[in-house]
């Protein structure tokens, strides 16, 4: 079968690592996202942003996210390997806190917009928590989605 990496974890996130996880002998093409803390925040009135803490209630999460790699199988039956990495913990600016990541035999096999898919769903569905602190405060940030019954 297809190589699969569904993780939250508090260690520092190995592109390399990750990568070499899963990629086949077969592999000519990845597609990678990796998400940053801001130091600059332009959401709402732009603001400094100090540091993020992530939590995550981890075999919640981690289940959501074989969901989500399940979903990219479904739909981009061509894709090889999956890695879905969510960092939690506090995660300073320049830091990366996720990598999702689709390998493919060519690029052109939908091999991007399985990664680009993969980002926006686990987004929408996977439960992690950011609270964001700036120098006058903090405040939780509350994405736009709101699960509806058995997704």
């Amino acid at each position: 079968m297809f190589p699969t990496i569904t993780s939250i974890t508090e260690d520092e996130l190995d592109l390399n690592a990750l990568l070499d996880a899963i990629t086949l002998t077969s592999t000519g093409a990845a597609a990678i996202f990796t998400g940053m803390v801001r130091g600059v925040t332009t959401r709402g009135d732009a603001h400094e942003t100090t540091y993020l803490e992530y939590e995550a209630y981890k075999p919640m999460a981690e289940a959501k996210m074989r969901q989500v790699a399940d979903e990219i199988r479904a739909r981009w039956p061509v894709v090889e390997g999956i890695a879905l990495v969510q960092r939690i913990g506090r995660l300073y600016p320049r830091t990366p806190t996720i990598l999702i990541a689709c390998t493919a035999a060519h690029r052109d096999t939908g091999v991007f917009d399985a990664a680009r898919y993969g980002i926006d769903r686990l987004k929408e569905i996977v439960p992690v928590w950011k609270k964001e602190f700036k120098p006058d405060g903090a405040e939780w940030v509350e994405g736009d989605y709101h699960p509806q019954p058995g997704e």
